[in-house]
């Protein structure tokens, strides 16, 4: 069985990961070719295309990268007619996935989708292609079933992969503090992005917090396709903690934590640690995206419970005078954590109990199987 996986940003390489493990875990004799990272490697595929190339974020920054944009869709089509896979298998990353989705259909190729686009949040409009383009869609935010069976997409809801990622580690606070050469000040984590747009503009106004509240030491997760040295740039000459590959042990060990928002946010919620969302983008893009976008909070926290359970601070909000402010509150208002850590509880219920990536891999296997039996008997 030859499968083609398209995943464009980090968290796409971390689920999708996941997901080959799983499905070689299921189907012996598999040969992957792919889009991703690491981690996608690390489990064995061929990874011909690096998501770093592929990180474009806001509606400026895109129009700027057209022409790498288009160039990257010609050689993967043409990638994936010579690799002639049995399914198209494609996690997130809308904007470009929806393009190859309607070629691989045209081309008879099955589409299975991944992690959905957020069309509830918007671009509606792109529901007519998906229905027509992709044979299933696999979801992890609980909301998302009923939304797409609304619109007539056949849609299973898997549970989300972060739930497998929670880490079983018996390691101490003091262990890891130790391990690390740190000191033992309580842990303020900062995750300001895996893109270099993001964290370029994130991390600046998240070091100025270090000033404020020296009883704490701030730890940087380094994202994967970043280097030490460009953190580093960004930080003017400030004492900066970077630690890579331990996101989730900063998170387990965190009194606190600045997220920029994304999958993070969850990540941060799963792991039960109070947090600030942050988000700030080109005013070009900002102002583009306030009148499209037409969900009331950016945080996947907020958007699975349907309520503010966490703060957000987005665009001219996200300054160093209202990030103190709030980061003082979070740390010294007893009933403001207490109420949070509820939110979290009601959290981790609704997101489906851990094993989302084998029950994915079991689903669309069953699905290629499928596909294959029914060309067989039409020949």
């Amino acid at each position: 069985m030859k499968l083609y996986i398209i995943a464009g940003e980090a968290s796409g390489d971390l689920h999708g990961s996941n997901l080959i493990k799983a499905l070689r875990a299921q189907h012996e004799s598999l040969s992957i070719r792919a889009w991703g990272g690491e981690l996608m490697e690390k489990q064995g595929s061929h990874v011909v295309k690096h998501y770093r190339e592929l990180a474009f974020m806001g509606f400026y920054e895109v129009l700027l990268n057209l022409r790498t944009i288009l160039r990257n869709i010609r050689f993967c089509k043409q990638d994936i007619e010579a690799f002639e896979p049995d399914a198209l298998i494609l996690i997130d990353y809308p904007g470009f996935n929806l393009r190859i989705a309607k070629w691989a259909h045209q081309k008879g190729i099955p589409v299975l989708y991944y992690i959905a686009p957020q069309v509830w949040a918007w671009k509606e409009n792109r529901i007519h292609a998906m229905r027509s383009h992709i044979q299933h869609l696999f979801v992890v935010l609980p909301f998302e079933k009923e939304y797409f069976e609304k619109r007539n997409m056949p849609v299973t809801f898997v549970g989300h992969p972060l739930l497998d990622q929670l880490s079983n580690s018996t390691e101490t606070k003091e262990q890891f503090q130790a391990r690390h050469s740190l000191s033992s000040k309580p842990i303020i984590a900062l995750l300001p992005g895996s893109r270099k747009q993001e964290i370029k503009t994130m991390l600046p106004i998240m070091l100025e917090m270090t000033q404020h509240f020296p009883a704490y030491q701030f730890i940087v997760a380094g994202a994967p396709s970043q280097t030490e040295a460009f953190y580093k740039s960004i930080a003017l000459g400030k004492d900066l903690t970077i630690l890579f590959g331990q996101t989730s042990e900063i998170l387990r060990h965190a009194d606190a934590g600045l997220i920029t928002s994304g999958t993070a946010t969850l990540e941060a919620g799963i792991y039960k640690v109070p947090q600030i969302v942050c988000y700030k983008g080109s005013p070009i893009s900002y102002a583009i995206a306030k009148r499209l976008v037409k969900i009331n909070y950016i945080s996947l926290v907020n958007l699975i419970l349907n309520r503010g359970a966490v703060t957000e601070l987005i665009q001219h909000d996200l300054n160093v005078q209202m990030l103190q402010a709030e980061l003082k509150d979070l740390l010294h208002n007893p009933e403001r954590r207490k109420n949070i850590q509820l939110n979290y509880d009601e959290l981790h219920q609704s997101l489906g109990g851990p094993g989302a990536s084998y029950r994915t891999a079991n689903a669309m296997l069953k699905i290629i199987e499928s596909n294959a039996e029914r060309q067989t008997r039409e020949a």
